[in-house]
């Protein structure tokens, strides 16, 4: 019997196989099936290491692959200047159990997190977004900015950080990545935006305007019930889609936070079978699955010709 070798990918080489174009769709079909079972996505393990660390299980099972992203999370790392975020991603056939081959664990989770706000855009917005508004400096703004780049080239990205030389910052070093970047005042919101991204790991609210119709909030942060980026003003203003409604229900801090009723809110999955009224303010709240990296690996999968 001629087995196939194991093959392993590092960040350049994942972010290679995994397109912005590919992944939406991906997450698309993902989101269908794990509404109906399809995908099996477990909550997941949250497991305690030293220096106040944790590692992350985060198991995914369908008729074609079984997927299982294992990473490490040790804020201590940033003083010692080295990634605070390492792991892999392994993927098996499912019907075998055989290892198929591994990816690098925060690339996928980058990407794949990012698609997800692009299938958003797409799915609660009428055209293609002319001006985008970024809340948060971190790793995760600029997946987002290189997703913008690759799916609305044309979209002007204004950046709002902590403080407007932080905001500044971020632009110069980015601007490679998407020449249509500018930081925002860090006391107005520009008034053509008609998206809204918040990534970034605030305990109180960093959004938090009148809900409008026609500017589509998307909330990636606040992954804890102790966060909180979008406040009570604008989401009880809205109508409120989530990407997992299982996961929300312990994972997001700001919905969490506002007393929100869980049986109003909808799916992604409901959005995109049932078209959601665009005339009525929108908050998307995304908390992440290993649903949405099963979707990346099989993008990966069908790239490597598995």
């Amino acid at each position: 019997m001629t087995v196939k070798p194991f093959l392993v990918f590092d960040q350049v080489e994942t972010a290679k196989l995994l397109d912005f174009s590919s992944l939406v769709d991906a997450i698309k079909l993902a989101s269908q099936e794990y509404a109906k079972n399809k995908i099996c996505s477990p909550e997941r393990m949250v497991v305690p290491m030293p220096s106040n660390g944790v590692m992350l299980s985060m198991p995914a099972t369908s008729a074609d692959i079984a997927i299982h992203k294992l990473v490490n999370v040790q804020p201590a790392n940033h003083a010692l200047n080295i990634p605070t975020i390492n792991g892999q991603v392994s993927v098996y056939d499912a019907e075998t159990g055989s290892p198929l081959f591994l990816l690098d664990g925060p690339e996928v989770t980058g990407r794949r997190t990012a698609a997800v706000s692009m299938l958003v855009i797409r799915t609660f917005l009428e055209a293609q977004p002319e001006e985008i508004l970024i809340i948060g400096t971190g790793t995760q703004a600029t997946y987002h900015l290189r997703a913008i780049h690759a799916l609305h080239p044309q979209a002007k990205v204004w950046m709002r950080g902590l403080n407007a030389a932080d905001s500044q910052s971020f632009c110069d070093k980015n601007r490679s990545i998407h020449s249509e970047l500018h930081p925002a005042d860090p006391d107005i919101f520009p008034e053509g935006v008609q998206v809204v991204i918040t990534v970034t790991t605030s305990t109180v609210a960093v959004y938090d305007e009148q809900a409008i119709t026609g500017k589509l909030i998307i909330g990636v942060g606040a992954f804890k019930p102790e966060m909180a980026e979008i406040g009570k003003t604008t989401l009880f203003g809205s109508d409120i889609y989530v990407d997992d409604p299982v996961g929300v229900r312990h994972e997001a801090g700001d919905l969490i936070q506002a007393g929100i009723d869980w049986e109003k809110t909808r799916s992604l999955a409901e959005a995109l079978t049932e078209k959601p009224d665009l005339k009525r303010p929108i908050v998307f709240k995304s908390v992440g699955t290993a649903a949405w990296d099963l979707a990346a690996c099989r993008v990966a999968k069908e790239k490597l010709g598995f």
